[in-house]
Order: C-alpha cells, then sequence, then structure tokens
C-alpha cells in the first residue's frame, strides 16, 4: 500500500492558529477562495499597480522612459528628471518622504498597505495564487490532491503550474531588469545569447531564482518571518488605528445555527480558511495579520446567508471593538505630520536647488605657480558635468583675476569636459582668493566656484 503524505495542519480546537507551528515548523497554508467587496477591491487595486509598474519603464517623456536607472552609466531618468551619481544624496529624502508616510499611513489605517499595495501581496494574490486555483482548483481540491499519492493528473497539475509559476517569475524579472537596462537593449539580450552579456543574464537569472522560489514556496513567510514592517506596526499602531478585527462582544458566545443563546459567529471558520497567513482573526490583533480583508468579505458572506446584519469581523479601532468611541486626532498623528511637513520642505528646498550640471575647479598638476613679465600665472582644471540629455554650453568668466581660456565650453548630452583655465595677476597684488563664473547658456542658470592662487613667498 502506498503511503500517504499528510502535510502538518493546525488542529480546529487550537487556541492560536499560524501557518508557522509552536515547535516552529511551517504549516502550509491552503487559502480558500472569496469573493465580496473589498476582493473586488483588491483585484482593481492590483490590476492597476501592476499595469503602473509595467509601464514605468516603457511610457516616455522627452524620448526617455519614465523611469531608467542605468547604473552602467550613472545615469537616471525619473519622470522626465534627469540625475547623475552626484544627486545620489536625493535618495535620502525620497527614503525618508516614504518613510513617514508610511508611519502616517499605518497609525491611520493600519496594515492597508500589505493588504492593498505591498509587491509581495499584489503579485502573489494578483499573479500566483490565480494561477494555482486555474490549474489545480479550490482548496478543498488541492488538500485532497496533495495529501493523496501521485497519480498522472497530479503530476500533469503540478509540473504546469509549476512551469507557469516560473514563466511568470521570468517576465517579472526582464520588466525589474529593465528598470536598470534601457528596453530595447533588454529585448536585445534576451535575444541574444548570455555570453554576451554576463552580468545582464546572472541577474535576470537570479532574480528569476529569487521569485520563482519566494512566490512558488516561501509565501506568507517573506510577511511573517522575513519583512520588518509587521514587528513595526506593534509600535505605529495603537487604539485608535482602523485594523481588521472581531466583534467578541457581538460574536460570542459561538455556536451553531441552530445553538439557543449563541452570539453571531457561527464558528464556521470561514475567516481562517481565507486567510493568506492561516491565523484566526478572532483571536484578536496579530503580527501576521496583513490586513487583507478576506475574512472581512467571507464573514459579511456568512452573515448574508444567516440574514444577521454584517460587520462581525470589519475595519474598526480596537477602542470601538471595545465598546468605546475611535479618536481620529491624537498626538502620534500630530508627531508624524510635524516631521513629514519638515521633511517635506527640507526636500522641496534640496530638489529645488538640484541643478543641471556641476563644476568643480581643481588645481592642475605641476609646479604651483610661474611668474613670468612681472605677473604670477596659476593653472586650474574646471571639471564640468552635464546632467541632462541635451548638449549645453556654458560661459566661463573670472571676478579679480585674468582669465586665459576659452570663454565658452560645450559638453555632450549626459558627459563631462575638463577645460584647462590659466588666470593671472600682477605679481604686487595681494588678494589670493579669486572667483570663476560658470553660466549656461541660453538658460542662465550658473554656479560661482572660488580658488586661492598661490603666490611666491
Amino acid at each position: 500500500m502506498e503511503k500517504r503524505v499528510h502535510l502538518p495542519v493546525a488542529p480546529p480546537d487550537e487556541s492560536r492558529r499560524s501557518s508557522i507551528a509552536s515547535d516552529g515548523r511551517r504549516r502550509f497554508v491552503y487559502t480558500a477562495d472569496v469573493k465580496g467587496r473589498f476582493h473586488r477591491l483588491r483585484r482593481v487595486v492590483f490590476a492597476l499597480l501592476i499595469a503602473i509598474w509595467i509601464a514605468l519603464p516603457l511610457v516616455k517623456i522627452g524620448g526617455r522612459p519614465l523611469v531608467l536607472l542605468d547604473i552602467e552609466r550613472r545615469q537616471f531618468f525619473l519622470f522626465g528628471a534627469t540625475f547623475n551619481a552626484q544627486d545620489a544624496y536625493l535618495a535620502f529624502f525620497l527614503v525618508t518622504a516614504v518613510g513617514f508616510a508610511l508611519a502616517l499611513t499605518t497609525s491611520l489605517w493600519g496594515r492597508v498597505f500589505c493588504g492593498f499595495a505591498c509587491p509581495q501581496t499584489v503579485f502573489l494574490d494578483g499573479v500566483f495564487r490565480p494561477i494555482e486555483r486555474l490549474v489545480e482548483g479550490p482548496r478543498e481540491k488541492r488538500m485532497r490532491r496533495d495529501q493523496g499519492p501521485w497519480t498522472g493528473e497530479k503530476v500533469a497539475r503540478k509540473v504546469t503550474k509549476h512551469v507557469l509559476y516560473f514563466f511568470a517569475a521570468f517576465v517579472i524579472a526582464h520588466i525589474v531588469l529593465s528598470f536598470f537596462v534601457p528596453l530595447p537593449q533588454t529585448l536585445a539580450m534576451i535575444a541574444g545569447k548570455p555570453g554576451d552579456h554576463p552580468e545582464a543574464f546572472a541577474w535576470a537569472a537570479s532574480i528569476t531564482l529569487v521569485l520563482y522560489g519566494n512566490f512558488a514556496w516561501f509565501r506568507e513567510q517573506v510577511c511573517v518571518v522575513v519583512c520588518p514592517y509587521g514587528r513595526l506596526q506593534a509600535v505605529l499602531v495603537d487604539k485608535d488605528s482602523l485594523v481588521i478585527g472581531y466583534d467578541e462582544k457581538r460574536g460570542e458566545p459561538r455556536g451553531k445555527a441552530k445553538d439557543a443563546g449563541r452570539g453571531a459567529c457561527v464558528d464556521c471558520n470561514r475567516c481562517v480558511t481565507v486567510c493568506p497567513t492561516g491565523i484566526d482573526i478572532r483571536n484578536g490583533l496579530q503580527l501576521d495579520c496583513i490586513g487583507c480583508t478576506a475574512c472581512i468579505d467571507a464573514c459579511d458572506e456568512i452573515m448574508d446567508k444567516l440574514e444577521q446584519p454584517r460587520g462581525l469581523i470589519r475595519y474598526d479601532s480596537m477602542r470601538a471593538f471595545e465598546g468605546g468611541a475611535r479618536k481620529i486626532l491624537r498626538p502620534r498623528l500630530y508627531v508624524y505630520a510635524v516631521l513629514g511637513l519638515i521633511g517635506a520642505i527640507v526636500a522641496t528646498v534640496v530638489i529645488s536647488r538640484h541643478t543641471s550640471f556641476e563644476a568643480n575647479l581643481l588645481r592642475a598638476p605641476g609646479a604651483p605657480f610661474v611668474v613670468e613679465d612681472g605677473r604670477v600665472r596659476n593653472s586650474f582644471t574646471l571639471h564640468l558635468v552635464n546632467k541632462e540629455d541635451e548638449r549645453a554650453t556654458f560661459e566661463l568668466s573670472a571676478e579679480g583675476v585674468d582669465l586665459a581660456a576659452n570663454p565658452r565650453v560645450e559638453v555632450a548630452p549626459l558627459d563631462d569636459a575638463r577645460v584647462t583655465v590659466v588666470v593671472s595677476t600682477p605679481i604686487e597684488q595681494k588678494s589670493s582668493r579669486w572667483k570663476l563664473r560658470v553660466k549656461k547658456v541660453p538658460e542662465g542658470e550658473e554656479k560661482i566656484v572660488d580658488a586661492t592662487l598661490v603666490r611666491p613667498k
């Protein structure tokens, strides 16, 4: 007799359900299908986010993609603006703004980002789980098939599912690659031989394997074990944050539909079977809950069948579940808002000062100065960096010295140039500081760089 393989499943009377058992073993989660208003909303949001994500490297502004981080050439294009490696510090302000926005969002609406916008959730619930349901059927069939013997049908379905998983991971990986390599070059790499571009091939292959392993097997463990955001939730969420919870006052004591004196909860466990992390929301707010709203739709469906009001499981604050009134405005929101406002002001000032070119004056190698015909001459090297994807022309002028250099310099798009600048002053002149004005024409944007003349003692 062939031995059947039984995956560990939480016993029905266990007080705390999770995808991780008390001894640390993983319980594989079989997620049931669910329908409802939040399910439909999430599908729309997933489709919209995936469409935007795909469009970012495809749609062009001024001949450049909306987003292209060309690390090899140190050229970065973001929504029509051009940056280079010297602008990398601006990323700090972007990350800071996202951090404050996430903190404020979590304090107001809990883990709404995890349930609706996190890439892990979007691709898992929007791409890979639909593939699983299409190939292997609903939850009950998947469980019976996995616990049953290996048959031709089982092998065919498993192979088909994993081939589709790998293909989806392959497509996603190459879209990710197109954020760092221009799309025509990416397509040429795909059509060419791996040996012609080993670095890009290695990155694409690695990302494909990581995505495949993640979405085919690791899944909810990313949220439960790896992602730090779930742990930060304990700090960011308070009793007035909007979370998904179970109305214990209304639902308890649980019982069957025909039991006298029972609460609204009929203990059908439907909220558990639809949960992507395998928890029981009736046990209260938990780290494993990603705010996906599947339990709300599942419970509303049961309440509709029992002709009872919806909302036994719903969006609300913990204070409201305990019978109090939710406070929307509270001290931590003011703190996050003030910090976010300060960050926005600083970011606005810094970005507004972002220039389309860089100018740095360096002392030329060799003798520090030359005395000739009663004048002291110093040599410098002007390093000009054109951050724009158009040819730029610069005019040079000096203050406090005589300038011996070409007054106009042209720099190719997204390129740099080094110009020798020779300045001289009468030997009797005492002042050693001088300024070089670099003006971009015809825009008028300019920078002033200064240096010190070396004189004989």
